[in-house]
C-alpha cells in the first residue's frame, strides 16, 4: 500500500512540475516579440556602397528604402546609387509569394522579376544578366542592414571532378566583384 501511495504522489509531483514547465514556456513564447518580416525592417537606411573588383576599388553613397504600401502583400522595395546629380533611384516592389514559407518577388517594374527568398532576418536571390551570376543578401538587424552582392562571368568557369560515378563534375565560379555596404536606419 505504501509503494502506491508513494507512487501516487511522484505520479503528481512529476505532474505538477511538467504543468509548471509547459506554462513557463508559453508565457516565455507570448512575451518574446516574434520578428516578422518585412514589418519589423520598414524605413530608410543609408551608408556607403564598397565595391571591390578588378578595377581600383570604388564607393558611392547608398540608401535602401523598404516601406509599406496601401495594398496587403505589397512594399515600396527602392535602391538609391550617388547623391544629388548622380542620384540614381531604381523604384521597385516587393511582393509576398508565400510568406509562410519566405517567398518573395522583387519586381523590378519594367518586366524583369527577381524571385527571393527570406530566412528569418536575411533575403537571398540569384539570378543571371548578360551572362553574369549575381547573389544577392540582404541582412536585416535592427538598427542597419547589410547589403551584398557578389558577380563572376560564366565564362570564367572551371570545371573539375567527374573522373568516376563517385564524384560529380563541379563548376567554379571565382568571384569577380563584391558590393556590400552597412547601411543605418534612419
Amino acid at each position: 500500500m505504501l509503494n502506491s501511495h508513494t507512487s501516487k504522489i511522484r505520479a503528481f509531483f512529476l505532474s505538477l512540475l511538467y504543468s509548471v514547465l509547459l506554462y513557463t514556456f508559453h508565457l516565455n513564447a507570448q512575451t518574446e516579440p516574434l520578428i516578422k518580416f518585412p514589418d519589423a525592417y520598414f524605413g530608410i537606411y543609408k551608408g556607403t556602397l564598397h565595391i571591390t573588383s578588378s578595377n581600383e576599388p570604388q564607393t558611392y553613397v547608398m540608401e535602401f528604402h523598404l516601406l509599406p504600401t496601401d495594398s496587403v502583400g505589397k512594399y515600396n522595395y527602392i535602391i538609391v546609387y550617388g547623391e544629388r546629380d548622380q542620384r540614381q533611384e531604381r523604384k521597385y516592389t516587393l511582393l509576398e509569394k508565400d510568406a509562410k514559407k519566405g517567398e518573395y518577388i522583387v519586381d523590378e517594374n519594367n518586366g524583369i522579376i527577381l524571385h527571393d527568398k527570406v530566412i528569418e532576418n536575411r533575403m537571398y536571390a540569384l539570378f543571371e544578366v548578360q551572362d553574369t551570376l549575381l547573389t544577392t543578401f540582404i541582412t536585416f538587424e535592427k538598427d542597419h542592414l547589410i547589403f551584398e552582392i557578389i558577380a563572376t562571368k560564366k565564362e570564367n568557369g572551371t570545371l573539375s571532378g567527374g573522373q568516376n560515378d563517385e564524384t560529380p563534375q563541379v563548376i567554379s565560379y571565382p568571384i569577380t566583384t563584391v558590393q556590400r555596404a552597412m547601411l543605418i536606419k534612419q
